[in-house]
């Protein structure tokens, strides 16, 4: 049992560690809090003073802001819904035995070390290319004619490259809590003559309930700020234009500070809504 000196000892030691996050999470919260009040042009005046809501105001009723809350829940919510089903599909092959298993599981986990802005670079040019990619040659060998992803399918063409980026995560966890599952149990119902659907409903998923609720909340947190891919691939045209990059557009292109600093508030209270809401959704798997 812990006595008062050892807490004591252990809240001192921590103290470093938390103050730095704090202040690592704050500061920046502050400033841009701060800034967001004023009307701060760096290129073209500087700091004009304060302008209260304004610049609130100014940024919700903007004609591009609902649509890049579209556009990032779509993205979201698709991203989501890809990367667990076949995360779930993926973990269940890979848990069987075959030949090279290892380097199987190494080849799928790989995309997920590869930095957001080679992977879309790969994808617009090898794959998405209208004229030289991947995709374009195969439409080709049926006598389709080639689709221009980036401009006719451009928010299936953005779900499909961070799909690609986040199914090796889901995978991976997935796999893990599959194979924690005690092999008894689908024994048992295969010699009591459960088909394969009843056992992966009634045994395989419930199991997997917790580890399904850590990847979806892990990759919201994550997917909310996409940015990289969109820069690197669309730059914000045909509809994807998520709030990230709305703020990146206000602050960069725009040099309008304080403008972007609201709009970064507006991207904090949005990712702390549906962090909340999937807390209680599917949060409640984590006590279980």
């Amino acid at each position: 049992m812990a006595t008062q000196h050892s807490r004591s000892a252990a809240r001192l030691m921590m103290a470093p560690a938390v103050i730095l996050l704090l202040g690592w999470m704050l500061v920046p919260l502050t400033m841009t809090l701060y800034f967001s009040f004023k009307k701060y042009l760096p290129l073209r005046g500087g700091d004009l003073g304060w302008v209260g809501f304004d610049n609130y105001t100014r940024f919700i009723t903007s004609s591009a802001f609902w649509p890049s809350i579209q556009a990032t829940l779509i993205i979201v919510g698709s991203v989501l819904a890809i990367t667990v089903v076949l995360g779930v599909l993926l973990a269940i092959l890979l848990d069987q035995p075959m030949w090279g298993q290892g380097v199987v599981r190494i080849l799928v986990i790989a995309p997920f070390f590869v930095m957001p802005t080679v992977s879309a670079l790969v994808w617009k040019n090898m794959f998405m290319d209208p004229v030289n990619g991947l995709f374009a040659h195969l439409w080709n060998a049926f006598g389709l004619t080639p689709v221009e992803w980036l401009s006719q399918a451009s928010l299936t063409s953005i779900v499909m490259i961070v799909s690609w980026q986040w199914l090796p995560f889901a995978t991976l966890i997935l796999l893990t809590a599959i194979q924690s599952l005690d092999s008894e149990q689908l024994e048992a119902a295969e010699m009591d003559g459960a088909p394969p659907l009843y056992r992966f409903a009634y045994i395989t998923l419930p199991h997997l309930a917790r580890a399904i609720t850590i990847v979806v909340l892990i990759q919201t947190i994550f997917l909310l700020s996409i940015f990289a891919e969109i820069l690197v691939t669309t730059q914000g045209s045909f509809g994807t234009k998520t709030l990230t990059y709305l703020v990146y557009q206000r602050v960069l292109e725009s040099q309008n500070v304080g403008l972007g600093s609201a709009g970064g508030v507006y991207a904090v209270i949005l990712a702390n809504i549906i962090a909340l809401f999937l807390m209680r959704i599917v949060g409640k798997n984590l006590d279980a």
